[in-house]
């Protein structure tokens, strides 16, 4: 038995309070196997607060009374629309302008090589759009103005960070990755009501597309090749059968010389047959494997 020093009290154990619905052992695991089945992510016990959390209010929502009746419906309905709802309630989406910045010098540098011939370049998991109006904007800064022959392909499989992020509003203290000279270029500044909101210019919408995507689907419905393909902090939560699995249907979509840009903690040891380290969680081809020939 622990013996407390003298002169020190034991701290007293955390007092949990009590839950609106019963989650039980089963529901959690339930939980995890749905959400690896249809969107490949991998829950750990570490994360059985945060679901509960999340999926109580889609119960409270429906007017459901315990987890095992939302659960049994989800499976008796594959085609309900509440499945976008527990996708969409089980995704994290952290995010911000320029997140990890080393990466559009490297984007830039090599779009260089090629003049202006058009570009295709997707953000793979695009939340709410802070990533791909960043690629944008770093490709028309380099091309010198909002012709630049850039398309930049924006997925995501939440449907509420993608309304989001296709509205372009952002709060101004979410933007302080950004110069003055781009705020300038790239954004109108809200006044009166909308006063601490910007929104992104049309001239940069016009470059972005989104579209809902889930990488587990079936097909995708985009053509190769890509100039580069943006999938940065989403691997990890995968397990490493799946990474490899969206890993080998990367592959052909890229160009010979494109470029696969993953996240800070993330690393392809596991897929060296596939991309090689090109830079700092920047990969290229592995020799030997063909790109931009094929439809994923």
């Amino acid at each position: 038995m622990p013996i407390t020093p003298p002169g020190l009290v034991p701290a007293p154990l955390p007092r949990h309070e009590p839950r609106e619905f019963v989650f039980s052992a089963r529901d959690f695991a339930r939980v995890k196997s749905l959400i690896h089945l249809h969107a490949g992510i991998s829950l750990t016990e570490a994360k059985q607060e945060m679901v509960y959390s999340r999926l109580a209010r889609r119960l409270r929502a429906l007017g459901q009374v315990s987890f095992e009746q939302y659960l049994d419906q989800l499976e008796r309905h594959p085609h309900s629309v509440e499945w976008q709802a527990f996708v969409n309630a089980l995704t994290t989406n952290l995010t911000s302008f320029f997140r990890e910045a080393h990466h559009f010098p490297m984007l830039v540098e090599q779009v260089a090589k090629n003049g202006r011939r058009p570009l295709v370049i997707w953000s793979a998991a695009c939340s709410t759009g802070e990533e791909p109006y960043s690629i944008a904007m770093a490709l028309v800064e380099h091309f010198g103005g909002f012709d630049a022959p850039v398309k930049v392909l924006a997925t995501d499989i939440d449907t509420n960070v993608l309304a989001t992020a296709r509205e372009g509003v952002y709060r101004e203290d979410g933007l302080t990755n950004l110069n003055a000279e781009r705020l300038r270029r790239f954004f109108l500044r809200g006044t009166q009501n909308n006063s601490g909101f910007a929104r992104v210019r049309e001239e940069l919408k016009a470059l972005v597309d989104f579209r809902p995507l889930n990488l587990l689907a079936a097909s995708w419905p985009l053509r190769a090749p890509l100039d580069a393909i943006f999938c940065r902090n989403v691997l990890i939560y995968f397990d490493k059968d799946t990474q490899y699995r969206v890993l080998h249907r990367f592959a052909p979509l890229l160009r010979s010389d494109g470029l696969l840009f993953i996240g800070h903690s993330e690393s392809l040891f596991h897929a060296s047959d596939l991309f090689h380290l090109r830079g700092k969680t920047v990969y290229e081809l592995a020799p030997g494997v063909p790109g931009g020939s094929g439809r994923a």
